[in-house]
């Protein structure tokens, strides 16, 4: 069923455990990530960025990503996933997206908090949760090696202007393939957790230690985003059924191990996640 990512994240709030965000490129993934969802009885973020808007279309996604929610029992949200403009995040809404996330990072904290706003009222009025983001992965410089950590204190002031639901914070992770182990800040999420009463959001979590995520929701994670190593499972799984049937040319077939690489690894993450036998 099509819910919003509210009613997903507050009980995860709630609860201490997290949920997973995983980024749908195509109909498998789609498949692949509900199938593992549903049978793992754990509620499921599905989500799309614009790059996959670009290649497939706001509607197209959000029709596979409804169709498959229909199907089962356990909660599901549609979500936009970084929000590049306004103009995408209202088109998402309107497209049916059940929750948006706009990404202002890369802009300074006022017109951060602008734009973050101006989204929020948007969806607020037609009762579609927001997350925001402050603190950027990579330095705003284009440095790969310096982070931009989240400030606590700015995230109590960006929180209380610009009403967002839920808050990804910067504290150590990085998007894509990790060149070592990450480095994550503990004590810097304790502090913003502590000072902020919503559900915060990871992201960059492929390559992140399972030990390294649980201590990170134990500190108040309640999302987790994962979108490079879907890629990898998918196309790993591809990869393998050629090699074996090198003559092979059915896609359904060896769309089909995609889909079952894909979902091996979303069961994995729901399992570290805390979130299975909820529904």
């Amino acid at each position: 069923m099509l819910v919003t990512s509210k009613e997903i994240l507050n009980d995860a709030l709630k609860n201490k455990y997290a949920v997973g965000a995983f980024n749908v490129e195509n109909l498998e993934m789609v498949i692949a990530v509900m199938e593992a969802a549903d049978e793992k009885k754990s509620p499921v973020i599905m989500q799309v960025s614009p790059k996959t808007v670009k290649y497939s279309g706001l509607d197209f996604s959000y029709a596979c990503i409804k169709t498959a929610a229909e199907r089962v029992k356990i909660p599901v949200a549609c979500y936009l996933d970084h929000g590049t403009d306004f103009n995408i995040a209202v088109q998402a809404f309107r497209a049916g997206f059940t929750s948006i996330m706009i990404d202002g990072s890369k802009l300074d904290y006022e017109k951060n908090i602008s734009l973050t706003k101006s989204v929020v009222d948007v969806c607020h009025a037609n009762n579609i949760p927001v997350e925001g983001e402050l603190g950027k992965v990579l330095g705003k410089i284009g440095d790969p090696d310096e982070i931009n950590y989240t400030d606590p204190d700015e995230a109590v002031e960006f929180v209380k202007r610009t009403g967002v639901d839920f808050l990804a914070v910067s504290i150590g992770t990085a998007h894509g393939i990790y060149k070592g182990v990450p480095k994550l800040n503990y004590e810097l999420l304790s502090r913003i957790h502590e000072k902020i009463n919503i559900p915060l959001v990871m992201h960059g979590t492929s390559g992140v230690p399972d030990e390294a995520v649980k201590k990170c929701i134990s500190l108040g994670i309640c999302k987790l985003n994962y979108a490079t190593d879907l890629r990898i499972a998918f196309t790993d799984g591809i990869k393998k059924h050629l090699a074996e049937h090198p003559r092979e040319y059915d896609p359904k077939k060896y769309g089909q191990a995609g889909i079952q690489s894909v979902k091996d690894y979303v069961k994995s993450r729901i399992d570290i996640s805390g979130s299975a036998n909820i529904f």
